[in-house]
């Protein structure tokens, strides 16, 4: 595998980090503790393009693949913008329907997603069977030429900006009466369908909702595909794209906070003249955590290579390989962070303890740090299966 990234990449991620930087953790901060948007943020990243680099350019995008919107997503956290919907909207809902959905749902919602305009969130997620899809209990049937919804999802992520969400669903195989999953694109306006924000403590400009839909009815255009059978490789494509970018969000967010703590720890001078980074007790901690970092960061470049190359399997492995090292060296190397800063650590002037949630909700989000060990235990070392 070649390490170096393309000049275009190198391009991208150098413009990147530059529009990143001019907001800065400062203005993310302000618009989570207001409970604002980062609305200017996303259109001006829209406006240039990196909101859709994993687009076709005949939709609007920049053709490129998950490697380049993972570096999107790396660099803008890498400047304390972890932007959430980057996530859900570009790498999950952009590519379910690029790759299974119609021509017309293409034409329809591709271009918006490229430029910013629309966000498509994903809605997965229930109370009582978590993500697992065998137990879902939001149903989908049949009324006439329309489809109506009927269920819970919950910890779904902006549901508030978007104009649409994609609803994972059974519906029942005429052929079969067994439930196969099948998705919808429902307006997030629809009657029927109500949402609910979950408080959380976690410091985000992106909010989590409970939603409850009760008889949503959408037409026949709305799903996802031109049939049934277009759901579950549907909602399968989505989760490579989504590991890795969670993963890229974990590496940058890890990354900002050891530069954090680098500058402070190289210029803050306690005992005799010396900065502190002159001792090992707090230089070793920080370098551990830069290497754990570093070693996520390979993981990512690796599964996004693998899944732009078309080697799904190969993908699925690293892909859960990374989003577990990223997961966990971005909740070390925010932890470490905090600690070398002492007191300073825990204020919101100097922006590390403000990362501290969302570092650790990647540990459990998407798929939960004991998930992925179950994964590469079965797949991987060849375990029986132990749920």
């Amino acid at each position: 595998m070649n390490v170096d990234l393309t000049p275009e990449q190198d391009q991208l991620r150098d413009a990147v980090r530059a529009l990143g930087r001019k907001y800065g953790h400062e203005y993310f901060v302000r618009k989570a503790k207001a409970g604002e948007h980062t609305t200017e943020l996303w259109h001006e990243a829209g406006r240039l393009g990196y909101l859709g680099v994993n687009i076709p350019t005949e939709y609007g995008g920049g053709g490129g693949g998950i490697t380049e919107l993972a570096l999107v997503c790396e660099e803008l956290a890498a400047t304390g913008c972890p932007l959430l919907l980057l996530v859900v909207s570009p790498a999950i809902a952009a590519t379910i329907i690029h790759k299974h959905g119609t021509e017309e749902q293409r034409k329809r919602h591709l271009p918006g997603l490229a430029d910013g305009s629309q966000k498509i969130v994903f809605a997965i997620t229930e109370p009582d069977a978590g993500s697992n899809f065998h137990r879902l209990a939001t149903v989908a049937r049949r009324d006439g030429d329309d489809w109506l919804l009927t269920g819970r999802k919950v910890y779904i992520s902006g549901v508030d900006e978007a104009g649409h969400v994609l609803v994972v669903a059974r519906t029942e195989d005429a052929a079969t009466g067994k439930l196969k999953p099948a998705l919808f694109l429902v307006p997030t306006d629809a009657p029927g369908l109500e949402k609910t924000k979950l408080e959380m403590e976690i410091l985000s400009p992106e909010n989590q909702f409970m939603l409850f839909l009760d008889d949503v009815r959408v037409p026949a255009d709305a799903l996802v595909g031109e049939s049934l059978d277009a759901g579950l490789p549907a909602l399968f494509a989505g989760l490579n794209p989504e590991r890795i970018t969670v993963a890229a969000m974990g590496a940058g967010t890890g990354r900002y906070a050891i530069e954090k703590a680098s500058d402070y720890t190289s210029s803050r001078k306690v005992w005799g003249g010396r900065s502190i980074g002159t001792h090992q007790g707090v230089a070793h901690p920080l370098a551990h955590a830069a290497i754990q970092v570093e070693l996520a960061r390979l993981m990512i470049q690796k599964a996004a290579t693998l899944y732009d190359a078309g080697r799904d399997l190969e993908a699925g492995v690293a892909g859960n390989m990374a989003k577990y090292a990223a997961g966990e060296a971005a909740a070390l190397a925010v932890d470490t962070a905090v600690q070398a800063l002492g007191g300073a650590g825990m204020t919101t002037e100097y922006g590390v303890a403000t990362l501290l949630g969302a570092a650790r909700a990647g540990r459990i989000a998407p798929v939960s740090r004991e998930m992925i060990l179950n994964f590469v235990a079965q797949h991987v070392l060849g375990q029986d299966k132990s749920y």
